[in-house]
């Protein structure tokens, strides 16, 4: 049993070395609501929560898994310059 109270935006990582981190707590309701590195979202009622053997982790490195992007949907994300990069000014008037 884990005497750990969850957090909204902490990490934590089962016995299994599954990762999940809390996206929301419904306090009426007496509910937990976890998003698994792989994007999965799991509700959990408190007593649940509290017969989980976890414990408290650092947020995995590659945010990618949860949001499912590909390898090349990401690189078409990252706003890189382009070669030649000389003048940053110049480079901000051509992203309008």
């Amino acid at each position: 049993m884990t005497e750990i109270s969850p957090v909204v935006g902490n990490w934590y990582k089962q016995e299994n070395g599954d990762r999940f981190e809390v996206v929301a707590l419904d306090r009426a309701d007496g509910t937990v609501e976890i998003q698994y590195y792989d994007g999965t979202i799991e509700e959990l009622d408190f007593d649940s929560w509290q017969e989980m053997e976890i414990e408290e982790t650092e947020a995995p490195d590659d945010w990618t898994g949860s949001v499912d992007v590909d390898e090349e949907e990401f690189e078409d994300l990252q706003d890189r310059p382009e070669e030649n990069f000389d003048d940053p000014l110049e480079y901000l008037d051509r992203q309008e």
